[in-house]
């Protein structure tokens, strides 16, 4: 495996790999990885004849008072893994190689699906992630890039992106992986106490809970359905940011849909903790 620093040094690299016919996979990442992260390496190698896994902690998409200068750093850690998992490339920039000119002056807007969930309380947020993430494709230019379901706004977003910029690579969205008690995997999850962790898988326990009802009595009372799960996710210690149901596509669900997410936010202590469930009727 090689660490790659400079963006002209991974780029002949990967040109000589695709003179040979091979493809290219890409998984982006901010480090500080576990087995989710593993996960999209694992499928990325199933799809692709090399695989490039980035490591950069994007500056652009944290917006005032979030946790930038705290975010964890674990770059060595995260090498052996990578190395272990038979990952080919790091590409590991300096925010200097990133942006040359900071802040940047170009920006990617990612409409109306930014205003949603996630983007109201982090409104500036999945610009930034557009920005970069438009960057990297560009400087990989992979055939196959992974992306987790945990970040399921994320996910949606970026597939648009590569749409309607067209990239022309297949987006791959990877399954939530989660500890044995049910709580998704998180960079973030870090940051909680003993006493926080232990509470911490009730938002699935929750999630699960709520899905079952919502299959049971159907989408008309999603709004009550939505208020009174907030209030239990509420008194088991979190303070919720958004509890919703949505479609696959993250439009209001109709009567007729056929595959409805169930998304959440919701802090405890100092983390702000995401999960999602899919819900799929024949």
């Amino acid at each position: 495996m090689k660490i790659f620093n400079h963006i002209s040094e991974l780029q002949t690299a990967l040109n000589t790999h695709r003179q040979d016919g091979q493809n290219i996979g890409f998984v982006p990442t901010m480090g500080n990885l576990h087995d989710g992260h593993l996960s999209l390496v694992n499928i990325a190698k199933a799809h692709a004849d090399i695989v490039v896994v980035s490591i950069f902690v994007n500056p652009t998409q944290f917006g005032v008072g979030e946790d930038f200068d705290s975010y964890p750093r674990t770059l060595d850690a995260d090498v052996a893994k990578l190395d272990t998992a038979g990952v080919d490339y790091v590409f590991a920039p300096s925010v200097d190689e990133m942006y040359p000119s900071y802040p940047p002056s170009v920006q990617v807007l990612s409409g109306e699906i930014t205003k949603i969930l996630c983007g109201k309380s982090r409104p500036t947020h999945f610009d930034g992630v557009g920005l970069v993430v438009s960057k990297l494709f560009n400087i990989v230019r992979p055939d196959v890039a992974v992306f987790g379901k945990k970040d399921y706004q994320q996910l949606a977003i970026i597939r648009q992106l590569n749409d309607e910029l067209n990239f022309g690579i297949d987006i791959i969205g990877g399954e939530i992986v989660r500890a044995d008690d049910g709580l998704a995997l998180s960079s973030r999850n870090g940051y909680l106490t003993a006493s926080e962790r232990a509470i911490a898988p009730n938002l699935q326990r929750l999630l699960v809970q709520m899905a079952d009802e919502l299959k049971q009595f159907g989408t008309d009372g999603i709004s009550a359905l939505v208020q009174k799960y907030t209030d239990l996710i509420n008194q088991t210690g979190f303070v919720v940011d958004y509890l919703a149901v949505y479609n696959d596509k993250l439009h209001t669900p109709k009567a007729n849909d056929k595959h409805l997410v169930l998304l959440v936010a919701a802090y405890l202590g100092k983390a702000r903790l995401l999960d999602n469930l899919e819900i799929k009727w024949q």
